[in-house]
C-alpha cells in the first residue's frame, strides 16, 4: 500500500505540477496577449492622435490663411473707399468751380444789362432788353443745370465705380464659397 500511495502521491505530485507548468503557461500567455493588445491599443491611440492633430494643424492653418484673405480683402475694400472719396471730393471741387463760374457769368450778364438799361431811350426798348435778358438767363440756366446735372451723374458713377468693383470681387470671390 505504501507503493500506491507513494505512487499515488507521485502521480498528484506530476499533476499538481503539470497543473502549474500550464497555469503558468496560460499566465505567461494572458501576460503576453495584454501586452500585446496593450502595445496595439497605445498605437491606435497615437495613430489617432497623430491624425486628429494634423486634422487640427490643417483647420488652423487653413483658418489663418482665410484670416489672411479677409484681412487683405478689408484693406482693399478701404482702399477703394478713399479712392471713391478722393474722386468724389476732385468732382465736387470741379462742380463748385462751374457753379461759381456760371454764377460770375450770370453776374456780368446782370451787370451788362443794367449798364445796357442806361443807354435805354423808350419803355419799348427797355421792355425788349428785359425780355432779352429774362429768356437769355432762362436759357442759360436751363443748360448750366442740364449740365449740372450731367457733371454730377458722371461724377457719381465715377466715385461708385471703386466700391462697386470691390462688391463685384466680393460676389466672385465670396459668393461662389457660400454657394
Amino acid at each position: 500500500m505504501k507503493v500506491k500511495a507513494s505512487e499515488a502521491a507521485q502521480a498528484a505530485s506530476e499533476t499538481v505540477q503539470e497543473a502549474q507548468r500550464e497555469a503558468g503557461a496560460a499566465v505567461a500567455n494572458g501576460f503576453e496577449e495584454t501586452v500585446s493588445n496593450i502595445r496595439t491599443g497605445v498605437a491606435a491611440a497615437t495613430g489617432g492622435l497623430e491624425r486628429t492633430q494634423e486634422k487640427v494643424k490643417d483647420h488652423m492653418d487653413k483658418a489663418m490663411r482665410t484670416a489672411e484673405e479677409l484681412v487683405s480683402f478689408g484693406q482693399g475694400n478701404l482702399e477703394a473707399v478713399m479712392r471713391s472719396g478722393q474722386i468724389w471730393l476732385a468732382g465736387v471741387q470741379d462742380i463748385s468751380k462751374l457753379v461759381a463760374s456760371s454764377a460770375q457769368a450770370q453776374v456780368d450778364a446782370t451787370v451788362s444789362a443794367f449798364r445796357q438799361f442806361s443807354t435805354v431811350r423808350s419803355p419799348k426798348e427797355a421792355l425788349e432788353l428785359q425780355t432779352n435778358l429774362a429768356r437769355g438767363s432762362l436759357e442759360k440756366a436751363l443748360t448750366e443745370s442740364r449740365h449740372l446735372a450731367d457733371s454730377s451723374f458722371r461724377l457719381a458713377e465715377e466715385a461708385a465705380a471703386p466700391i462697386v468693383a470691390r462688391v463685384t470681387l466680393a460676389l466672385e470671390k465670396f459668393g461662389r464659397t457660400a454657394a
